[in-house]
């Protein structure tokens, strides 16, 4: 099954995530099919703390990827920006 979930960067305690599109078999940090997005929980001033390709996210959603609950929170949240 096709997932769109987060995978951790970063240094020790400064976590940075990639929003990747990946196999649900594979390692939370491993390979991955395409990265449509970022997470920058530790963002501060006027760095930008997410970032999700929309267009992008429609398009795997539409074949059949499944969001972690994480991802769908931070997708709701980033739509929420977009319009305010």
């Amino acid at each position: 099954m096709v997932v769109i979930r987060l995978a951790r960067g970063g240094a020790k305690k400064r976590p940075f995530y990639n929003l990747v599109v990946t196999d649900s078999r594979n390692r939370r940090d491993g390979r991955f099919v395409e990265r449509i997005g970022f997470y920058n929980p530790v963002a501060s001033g006027a760095a930008e703390g997410l970032r999700v390709a929309m267009d992008r996210l429609t398009y795997w959603q539409e074949n059949g990827a499944q969001m972690s609950p994480t991802a769908a929170r931070l997708v709701k949240q980033y739509a929420k920006q977009q319009v305010a």
